[in-house]
């Protein structure tokens, strides 16, 4: 999921980005733990609902994410 975000992304538009079609299933799966582990963050944490509601990554989402595209380069 990390390697599909470009800036702001939507859950509809990270959704579509990796070709999953069950909302449910993405957010447990993908969303619920890229947030917990400050991965990804909400830009309208106050409200997580609001249909406004956008996910960028974080500063350890973008070094992981820097992390583990340097080791496939390798």
């Amino acid at each position: 999921m990390l390697t599909a975000m470009q800036g702001e992304m939507s859950r509809e538009a990270l959704q579509a980005a990796l070709g999953l079609l069950d909302r449910k299933s993405f957010r447990e799966r993908y969303l619920k733990p890229a947030l917990a582990d400050g991965l990804i963050e909400m830009t309208i944490p106050g409200k997580p609902n609001s249909r406004l509601q956008q996910y960028r990554l974080t500063d350890k989402g973008r070094q992981w994410l820097f992390q583990h595209t340097e080791d496939d380069l390798r």
